[in-house]
């Protein structure tokens, strides 16, 4: 609080004329003069308590704080610094509600740390961005549902619902066989099932490269005409053909002439086929007797049964004799 009376100053003792600038406490209880330059603040907090309405300044007596000035005056400076952003805060608040008012906007501000016009737009955004996703999950669904059948069949990396798909040999990327094969007399009587012994798979692509690679052996390395099983089921849920239903195989010694070879890709001594595998398999000979290339009375059979040889494994074996149609007699 600033004073033109006189007195004596309580830090200098001196006495304090009309011309000297002067403070007073502003603490009712003490009320004591200081020459300005006693009091130890700065030009610019002078300045401050002179624009600024509602600013009071205390003696460091009253702060508690006379034997260290130098404290006093640390304190009383954040303290005017305190209620200097107090004031500004309460002229931006003042200034906003003018606004509304002159706006007319009565509505309170979405956002009170945001300008209320970029709140709003905000708000909006946010707004139309969670109604289009919503739009976009339902197309999704929708079409899913609609197409779902027609992309299992060809794009999906495995068949998991049930279809029977199966590949032609030049949809694998396999050669065709180098001569004409010799013809299997129909409806066959027999149905033997192998595994690969090599890496299984669960896509169709690597599916498809491992059947390439079963083919490439047969006819490179032992010099057959084609791919030696009639038929290959890989861990995708597909079947993959090789010499067809119609076809002598060169899958068993002794038995290809009267029997549909199908060979599970991959190795099942110690490991279960996939389910979509096995379904697939069934798939594939129910097939087989609808367009009558297999007799209704058809038997099947494990390799091992009819070859010396682990296949089709042991956990495929456990499962094939379940089946129906499995014979212990050969």
């Amino acid at each position: 609080m600033l004073n033109g009376t006189h007195g004596s100053c309580s830090k200098c003792c001196g006495l304090i004329a009309p011309s000297h600038s002067r403070i007073e406490c502003d603490n009712a209880l003490c009320g004591r003069l200081f020459h300005r330059h006693c009091t130890g603040l700065s030009s610019e907090q002078h300045k401050l308590l002179e624009t600024i309405p509602n600013l009071s300044w205390r003696c460091d007596g009253c702060l508690g704080s006379n034997q260290n000035q130098q404290q006093s005056s640390l304190q009383l400076s954040k303290w005017l610094e305190q209620s200097l952003r107090q004031h500004e805060k309460r002229l931006e608040m003042l200034e906003q509600r003018s606004k509304l008012d002159d706006e007319g906007q009565q509505a309170p501000m979405l956002c009170p740390y945001l300008p209320n016009t970029i709140s709003r737009k905000a708000i909006s955004i946010t707004v139309a961005f969670v109604l289009l996703t919503t739009l976009l999950g339902i197309i999704l669904a929708t079409t899913t549902n609609i197409f779902g059948k027609t992309l299992n069949k060809t794009d999906f990396d495995v068949i998991d619902n049930g279809t029977f798909v199966m590949l032609k040999v030049a949809e694998w990327g396999g050669r065709p066989p180098k001569t004409i094969l010799d013809a299997l007399e129909l409806p066959v009587h027999r149905v033997i099932i192998s595994h690969t012994a090599a890496e299984g798979c669960e896509s169709r692509e690597i599916c498809s490269n491992r059947t390439q690679v079963v083919q490439s052996f047969h006819m490179d390395s032992w010099g057959w005409d084609h791919i030696g099983y009639n038929f290959l089921v890989g861990g995708d849920g597909r079947v993959y053909e090789g010499r067809g239903w119609d076809r002598v195989g060169a899958h068993t010694k002794g038995y290809n002439r009267g029997s549909i070879g199908i060979s599970f890709i991959g190795t099942f001594t110690t490991v279960r086929p996939a389910e979509r595998q096995l379904k697939a398999c069934q798939l594939l000979i129910a097939e087989g007797v609808r367009l009558k290339m297999l007799a209704a009375d058809f038997r099947l059979y494990g390799h091992r049964q009819l070859s010396a040889t682990e296949s089709p494994g042991e956990e495929l074996y456990k499962i094939i004799q379940k089946w129906p149609h499995w014979s212990h007699e050969i």
